[in-house]
């Protein structure tokens, strides 16, 4: 028995010896594996951290894009039967060119001369202007003497300076009969700042008419300026300005959704129309091209007689050429602006010859008018004007201060101006302003 027990202890001892080698080895492997897992762990730590990066910074982008959404929709009116925005608000308030009628609208370069030879060929009396009679006073002429004139006189007793005698204009040329006259010259000479010859347009005027000038000339009676000065209107901008700075909240029934503060937007067109006489082209067409209607987009003078360099046109209408058959005139002059203007154009004022215009003024308030109902003159029909209504019966707008039409009114009216029972057709009076709020 002791014989054999001792070789089973040392084969214990080796059997233990080889477990303890072996257990260190496992111990040593699994010291190895634990390494290699805490590597493993590492890295996939900095992995989910980079994940983690990528969708925060995800997060927070479409937080940013979803807080200008609202932004915006805060600050844009809502679609209501009050004020519904149409495409047209985003498009004003968009600075990239506009197209209207396939045609670009871009700002004028007035560094390029419009007096072409291929404008000319299509215009010859693009950029005319009747020569500047100085006066033999010299500094001393004061244009007081100009309103001592009789009110009702040709021009042709007027003292040279007062930029008012037919003798300066000459013959008028004579035109075709289908002669269509082209209603942007005045435009495009305002633009320019200079006429054919290289002399500034509008022509300069004395600061002595910005002084108390009444109708005969004296220093005082000027109910104009009065007028004016105590309703405190000042131009909105430049006659040549294509861009209006409009707040439609201010705006006559603007509604809360209106958008607050002032924006610029584009100006509309409109095209300024005035009926006269043949006697009045030397004076009164002539002061309107020399301050006024160049803040028109289109600018034409319906009279008894034809002069493509003012532009003047004589149309037939039915019945006499007399005050008192002013409609039928005036039918004649909305048609035929109608077959060959209305899609140039948003807006059509007309007046008679003896009115001051602030087209800018206009354009703004124009351009207010359709920002605040969210519409299109294109579309929107709108007869804007000085309203009066008799006894709270018969409300028409003034035709002495003028009224204006938009594109729309205009196609309406032209679809019915023949309808003798609603439309009147057939009336001769003087009241046109009456007649076309009638119908």
């Amino acid at each position: 028995m002791h014989r054999r027990t001792a070789p089973s202890l040392a084969a214990s001892s080796k059997v233990a010896a080889s477990r303890e080698r072996r257990a260190r080895r496992k111990v040593q492997n699994g010291n190895g594996l634990n390494r290699s897992s805490a590597k493993s762990k590492s890295a996939l730590g900095y992995g989910q951290r980079i994940l983690v990066l990528t969708v925060s910074l995800i997060v927070v982008i479409l937080i940013l894009v979803w807080i200008g959404a609202m932004f915006h929709l805060s600050t844009t009116p809502s679609q209501s039967d009050e004020g519904r925005v149409p495409a047209i608000r985003n498009n004003l308030l968009n600075d990239k060119p506009k197209i209207k009628n396939n045609i670009p609208v871009r700002p004028y370069d007035g560094s390029k001369t419009p007096y072409t030879s291929t404008a000319l060929a299509q215009n010859p009396y693009l950029g005319w202007q009747p020569t500047l009679a100085s006066s033999p006073l010299g500094s001393s002429f004061s244009w007081r003497q100009c309103f001592k004139a009789d009110p009702k006189s040709d021009g042709t007793d007027q003292p040279a300076g007062c930029r008012e005698n037919p003798n300066e204009f000459g013959d008028a040329p004579t035109v075709e009969k289908d002669w269509i006259p082209d209603v942007t010259m005045v435009r495009t000479m305002a633009m320019y700042g200079k006429d054919k010859d290289g002399n500034p347009f509008p022509p300069p005027l004395s600061n002595e008419l910005c002084e108390n000038i009444g109708v005969t000339g004296g220093k005082n009676g000027d109910s104009n300026k009065q007028c004016l000065t105590q309703a405190m209107i000042h131009r909105t901008g430049p006659l040549t300005s294509e861009t209006v700075s409009i707040t439609p909240s201010n705006h006559y029934e603007a509604t809360a959704s209106v958008q607050k503060g002032t924006i610029d937007v584009p100006a509309p067109k409109i095209m300024c129309l005035v009926y006269t006489m043949a006697d009045a082209h030397a004076n009164r067409i002539r002061a309107m091209r020399d301050t006024w209607a160049g803040g028109c987009n289109g600018f034409l003078a319906f009279s008894t007689e034809s002069d493509p360099r003012l532009p003047t046109i004589s149309l037939e209408h039915e019945g006499p050429e007399s005050y008192n058959n002013m409609w039928q005139k005036v039918r004649s002059i909305w048609r035929f602006v109608g077959e060959n203007y209305l899609d140039e154009f948003d807006w059509f004022f007309i007046g008679g010859d003896d009115l001051f215009v602030m087209p800018h003024n206009l354009k703004t308030y124009l351009a207010s008018l359709v920002y605040k109902d969210g519409t299109d003159p294109k579309t929107k029909e709108y007869f804007v004007g000085r309203r009066f209504a008799p006894g709270g019966r018969d409300p028409f707008n003034s035709g002495g201060a003028g009224y204006t039409l938009s594109r729309a009114t205009l196609r309406k009216f032209l679809a019915n101006m023949d309808d003798a029972q609603h439309c009147s057709a057939n009336a001769h009076t003087s009241m046109e302003d009456v007649m076309i709020a009638r119908c």
